[in-house]
């Protein structure tokens, strides 16, 4: 079985730490979250079905928008979105 790996373009990167505060290197840790949820992003998937990623990293709950190729995990935005984590509230049972 091959082994999972994320890429992303450096320059949408930069962007996204400089809009959103969250470098794409950080927001692939919401991946590791035990209770991670992962939904479909249906308004967005045209060419390639899209989804987000919301996971709990440190003391903060992330939303990553990704696309899965193959083994590859491809991160194209990222950040601490209140709805994320509403959804990640109301799905783990905290309030």
């Amino acid at each position: 079985m091959s082994r999972i790996r994320f890429e992303w373009d450096e320059e949408k990167d930069l962007t996204n730490r400089a809009k959103h505060n969250v470098s794409f290197a950080l927001a692939q840790r919401a991946f590791l979250d035990p209770h991670r949820i992962i939904v479909e992003d249906i308004d967005h998937t045209k060419e390639e079905e899209r989804f987000y990623c919301i996971g709990r990293v440190d003391d903060g709950i992330i939303t990553v928008r990704f696309t899965f190729r193959g083994n590859v995990i491809r991160i194209y935005g990222a950040g601490y979105w209140r709805k994320g984590r509403k959804i990640y509230e109301e799905k783990n049972k905290i309030y």
